[in-house]
């Protein structure tokens, strides 16, 4: 198979890079060569936000295109109309925020969208651009050979925004950790190299059209994933498990301030940890154990020296070690 990866240094697009290498494909990437290039890939040199940014993709066939752009969807839409006609299949890699907020549990591909995307629009807001990239790419390779990969929450080596970070580097500092509850809280993510290695079998069968790409729901609870992270830190770590309400009373926020976590019950859990993902589980998604995603990432953050290489494009995560020491005081009460 000849890939070309729009991107590919960084989380999602590293990932299916190199799962793509293993598989013993011809990989092409094209991005700003702003990060180490994976090895055994072909780099193209591109600004796709410049004049002449895709001059580097005027020659050239591929089986397939896989697509993890967020932002302006025109960048999508002028990327997919170059490569019609040369590439057999488009990729996108989209998000479940394009679902109108907020879907209820359990809900489908088949779910309302949210409105006001253009496939050819600069950039607005992260949901009508994911909807307006989707849109651009079925615009100029037809629903049929167009795959749109509606992810949800993704962790795993090379996270770039924060989450499983923050909490593997809260663990390593030991003491007592606030640990928003409840233990059996239930979480829906999907491990970016299970996510990659679907990407490619999507390709290989020919698929088309939307899928919810995260674990089943319940694959792991939020006490599985926390004491994933005491054990493989080391660190005299103590997870005090906190009520919901008690989290929320002291205004602290939910997915940013403790990341990975929202309420139970409320409408942000079902739209980030319930979504049917039958579709994707029926043609190949496999998900591999929590303890794996995490000693993986926490292999990882080592080797590059403990702290992730964060986006400047998404809200910093992770709570002020005073605030968590005040609500912990207060619970001890």
């Amino acid at each position: 198979m000849r890939l070309l990866v729009l991107g590919g240094t960084a989380f999602a697009g590293r990932a299916v890079v190199e799962a793509a290498l293993g598989r013993g494909w011809e990989v092409t990437v094209l991005n700003r060569a702003r990060h180490a290039p994976v090895p055994g890939a072909r780099t193209l040199v591109g600004d796709r936000t410049a004049p002449g940014g895709l001059d580097a993709l005027e020659d050239g066939e591929w089986d397939a295109v896989v697509d993890t752009w967020s932002a302006a969807p025109r960048s999508v839409h002028e990327a997919a109309r170059l490569l019609r006609g040369r590439a057999r299949r488009y990729v996108y890699v989209s998000s479940c925020s394009v679902y109108t907020w907020a879907p209820p549990a359990g809900y489908a591909e088949d779910a309302p969208l949210v409105e006001g995307a253009e496939p050819d629009a600069e950039q607005t807001d992260y949901a009508r651009d994911k909807r307006g990239g989707e849109l651009a790419a079925v615009e100029a390779f037809g629903e049929a050979d167009s795959v749109l990969v509606r992810a949800g929450l993704i962790l795993g080596p090379y996270e770039n925004v924060g989450r499983l970070p923050w909490w593997l580097t809260r663990t390593a500092r030991g003491g007592p950790v606030l640990a928003p509850g409840p233990h059996e809280l239930p979480l829906q993510y999907v491990d970016v190299r299970d996510l990659a290695e679907w990407v490619l079998g999507a390709v290989e069968q020919g698929l088309s059209g939307p899928f919810n790409l995260i674990s089943p729901q319940g694959h792991a609870t939020m006490g599985e994933l926390l004491e994933a992270c005491v054990r493989v830190t080391g660190g005299p770590a103590e997870l005090r498990w906190t009520a919901p309400e008690t989290v929320l009373d002291a205004g602290i926020e939910p997915w940013t301030q403790l990341p990975v976590w929202v309420p139970p019950g409320s409408d942000m859990h079902d739209a980030l940890h319930s979504a049917d993902v039958s579709r994707a589980v029926a043609t190949g998604l496999t998900c591999r154990p929590v303890a794996e995603t995490v000693a993986d990432t926490w292999r990882w953050l080592q080797e590059i020296g403990g702290e992730a290489p964060l986006r400047p494009d998404r809200p910093q995560k992770g709570l002020d070690p005073e605030v968590e020491a005040k609500v912990l005081a207060a619970g001890a009460k």
